[in-house]
């Protein structure tokens, strides 16, 4: 099996983050696992994303894409691919940069995601 690479965060590109941000599904995804923020999420809890169901090869996709931008980080564990967010990593690098990408998703969409870590309670609806 092919070793996870993981870019530095050197290497990790607005354009990167956008065009792996760009796919409805991968933002939804990318979401709920910083709102895990701390814990490791398998792939498999994806399978179903906004009730549609997801095959696991295109899953595999989302997820590739998402880590191959530098987004989150991945590791084996067994047969599970364990997923956790760079999120402090990114902020620092860019800041403001994934909660404006969120924000902007959530009011084209007009479907409210969940609050990220450390955001005050409340209606995070768009609009």
């Amino acid at each position: 099996m092919r070793p996870l690479t993981h870019p530095s965060i050197d290497d990790i590109t607005v354009e990167g983050i956008l065009h792996a941000l760009s796919d409805p599904v991968r933002v939804r995804i990318y979401a709920q696992l910083a709102c895990a923020e701390g814990a490791n999420s398998s792939c498999s809890a994806f399978l179903q994303v906004e009730d549609r169901c997801i095959p696991k090869s295109t899953l595999s996709q989302h997820f590739r894409a998402l880590r191959e931008a530098g987004l989150i980080r991945s590791e084996r564990r067994g047969v599970e691919m364990l997923n956790t967010t760079r999120c402090d990593e990114i902020q620092q690098r860019f800041p403001g940069l994934l909660p404006a990408i969120m924000n902007a998703h959530a009011i084209q969409s007009g479907k409210p995601l969940p609050p990220a870590p450390g955001d005050p309670p409340g209606d995070k609806s768009p609009g």
